[in-house]
């Protein structure tokens, strides 16, 4: 049985057809309203009191709890605060009761018996899709950047969603998120996560971007704004047909592995940056990486360098040809494996000095023949100025 009790009792200022002939009729209409009105906006500033007093006694509640968690101040005096305040907290449950059930009693009225279920009329028009804008790539990274920075955090809570009803839900409460740039970053997060080797989240943030990426298209399709598709897509893609689905797995299959080797490619473009950025830090004062000049050393002069010894790198290079011995020290010059001393360019000729004297009284050499043999010595001295063999200590010799 349907019960339509509550029907009968219901309050309407001109519910009369005939008064008594002394009572001017419209204004006993005008009086009941009035009367009707005044009772409602006395209820009305009842339940305003009532909840500025709830809200004052639950300010004072917290304020006294802390206060007593903190151990601040009187503890007794505290104490008994508070339970004045809860007391009062009681009686106002009470007196809230009373307004409900004064209410519920109260008889309808045409203000309380219905509300209007809408104000306007609106045409469930979709949105024509906007133009795509002519900007210049400077313009496209700036707009980018500041939608990250506007919308990053946003874009990461729809990037970790995993139910479409919840995907759905949220792009319906942003739909500022649903473009272009959307799509961009959950791209770009998925190859930062594949280079950080976080597999599995990123396949989890290339799903939603291609939830994105099939928004973005089904409104292209359909040539309206990307925001009124979020609810056809959700709704399509969990109703599907298995073709449409094995479709969908398959893009999000395709996508992943687009992204595997993008980020390969970055790792390794990264790495060639780092080893370049090493190798010009290494770099020697003429410009030659000294990995590449020791690699390209013969064994001989490799083994001098190993072992660091100056003595056996002058033995060696005065063994060496002159051309060879040039090129080879002027290279590990250049790249600051070998950095001359002037010291030792004075020492060397004062032993090359000591070697010729005692060569000469070991031959017993006669005057003529010492003055022959110094014209002879001053000759291949002027032929050493000109082209003078590499003693592996000298500037002057590798210029």
């Amino acid at each position: 049985m349907v019960d339509y009790s509550k029907w009968k009792n219901i309050e309407i200022s001109d519910d009369e057809d005939e008064t008594h002939p002394n009572i001017d009729t419209p204004s006993l209409f005008r009086w009941r309203h009035q009367a009707r009105v005044e009772r409602m906006a006395e209820s009305e500033k009842e339940k305003e009191e009532l909840k500025k007093k709830r809200q004052s006694y639950q300010a004072r509640l917290i304020n006294v709890k802390e206060l007593i968690s903190k151990k601040e101040g009187d503890e007794v005096a505290l104490k008994k605060e508070l339970e004045k305040i809860e007391n009062e907290g009681k009686e106002l449950d009470r007196q809230e009761n009373e307004l409900l059930k004064r209410e519920k009693k109260a008889p309808w009225n045409v203000d309380t018996i219905s509300k209007p279920g809408f104000e306007k009329t609106v045409i469930n028009k979709k949105p024509p899709r906007k133009a795509a804008e002519d900007l210049t790539e400077e313009e496209r990274e700036q707009r980018m950047k500041q939608f990250v920075k506007d919308n990053e955090k946003l874009c990461k809570q729809y990037g970790m969603l995993r139910k479409y009803d919840d995907s759905k839900r949220f792009l319906q409460e942003h739909l500022d998120l649903v473009c272009e740039e959307t799509a961009n970053y959950l791209v770009i997060w998925s190859i930062n996560l594949e280079m950080e080797e976080k597999h599995d989240l990123m396949a989890h943030v290339a799903h939603q971007c291609i939830c994105m990426q099939y928004i973005l298209e089904l409104a292209k399709q359909l040539d309206v704004d990307p925001r009124a598709c979020v609810s056809s897509f959700f709704s399509k893609i969990q109703q599907c047909v298995p073709e449409y689905r094995q479709q969908f797995e398959s893009e999000i299959e395709g996508f992943k592995e687009r992204i595997q080797k993008r980020a390969q490619e970055k790792l390794q473009e990264a790495m060639a940056q780092l080893e370049e950025e090493e190798k010009q830090e290494r770099m020697g004062p003429g410009g030659l990486d000294p990995a590449d000049v020791f690699e390209s050393l013969p064994e001989e002069l490799k083994a001098c360098f190993e072992s660091r010894d100056i003595e056996l790198l002058q033995k060696t290079i005065a063994t060496m040809p002159v051309d060879q011995a040039k090129y080879h020290m002027k290279r590990c010059v250049d790249s600051g494996l070998w950095v001359p001393n002037a010291a030792d360019v004075q020492l060397g000729n004062d032993e090359s000095e000591a070697k010729d004297d005692e060569t000469a009284t070991a031959t017993n050499e006669t005057p003529t023949e010492k003055e022959n043999s110094k014209s002879n010595n001053d000759k291949s001295a002027d032929a050493a100025k000109e082209e003078p063999l590499y003693a592996g200590v000298s500037t002057d010799d590798v210029d």
